[in-house]
């Protein structure tokens, strides 16, 4: 059946079965074309990133020392970290890191972003001043900076000299080495800071003249109003912190010098897998290391989000 639509031309009406094969061939022709657009993508994902971890999920039931073919050992691997020392070290530093770490970030991002949100001139320049530091980041000349700034003769202890306070190496012991690196991290807090900034904007002002009318002071209003409000960014900004703390690796290896010293105080977990990867050649130990580490990103992500039911707030319950 067809129906006319202006002299000389004719149209299908709707539902025919030609009108049917048409759409169906366009939405075959439009598939195809958005297929062919993401070829490259699909090749590089297949050849660049499943590829390599599956390779590596093999090599960690293997002994492979880049030299010689692999030898399939089973569970070797995983059994030998319950007694390497080594090992069990890194894990101890990594979590005492982001133990600290993570948390402090939050809190000073959080402190800042409320100092940043009040009314006060300049206000554009201190948000790029203290956004500056995360554009940078830990780089290797930032924490190549930071080894002579907190090293024997470094910038804190002329400061301290001038003071007449005589210290040693901050990075040097193994009291204080770790420390330096959790300051280098929580200098770097411009990103987070700005997540929290922008979260505060959000926060309708009507909540808090309720609270100020019903005699609630500052810190109640924080405590009630803005922390509850910016729990599901204080939960982003801590998943992905941790996760980033668990994989931190380049302030370790600059400020160590790739030893994870001294007395092993700076091995974090990637250190040592990257010793053990790429300068013992153990690659099959490194890869079950790798693999290790993420069944546990996994598991401290779903325990991230098993937890945020009890105490993540996004105003619709």
């Amino acid at each position: 059946m067809t129906q006319q639509l202006a002299p000389g031309i004719i149209a299908d009406a709707p539902g025919s079965q030609w009108s049917k094969g048409t759409r169906s061939r366009s939405k075959r022709r439009e598939a195809l074309v958005a297929l062919l657009f993401l070829t490259p993508w699909l090749i590089g994902l297949v050849l660049l990133t499943l590829g390599p971890m599956l390779y590596s999920l093999y090599l960690s039931f293997t002994d492979y020392d880049l030299l010689s073919a692999p030898t399939w050992v089973g569970l070797d691997n995983f059994v030998e970290m319950t007694t390497d020392p080594r090992f069990l070290a890194s894990v101890g530093v990594t979590l005492i890191y982001v133990a600290v770490s993570v948390p402090l970030l939050l809190v000073v991002s959080m402190l800042v972003a409320l100092l940043l949100n009040s009314k006060m001139k300049f206000l554009t320049g201190y948000r790029a001043l203290f956004y500056l530091p995360s554009l940078i980041g830990a780089s290797v000349a930032i924490a190549a900076l930071w080894r002579q700034v907190f090293g024997d003769e470094g910038l804190l202890n002329a400061f301290l000299a001038f003071l007449g306070i005589e210290h040693g190496s901050w990075v040097g012991n193994p009291d204080t080495a770790l420390g330096t690196i959790v300051v280098l991290t929580v200098w770097a807090f411009g990103s987070t800071m700005i997540i929290f900034l922008a979260g505060l904007r959000q926060v309708p002002g009507e909540l808090y003249e309720a609270a100020s009318v019903d005699g609630a002071g500052p810190l109640r209003r924080f405590f009630s109003i803005t922390v509850p409000m910016l729990t599901p960014l204080i939960f982003f900004n801590a998943l992905m912190g941790t996760i980033n703390a668990f994989q931190a690796f380049t302030g370790a290896y600059v400020i160590s010098g790739g030893t994870g010293g001294p007395v092993n105080s700076t091995l974090f977990y990637t250190l040592y897998l990257y010793q053990r990867g790429f300068a013992q050649l153990d690659m099959g130990y490194a890869s079950a290391m790798a693999w290790l580490l993420v069944l546990v990103l996994a598991a401290f992500t779903a325990l991230f989000f098993w937890s945020s039911r009890y105490w993540v707030f996004y105003g619709d319950k």
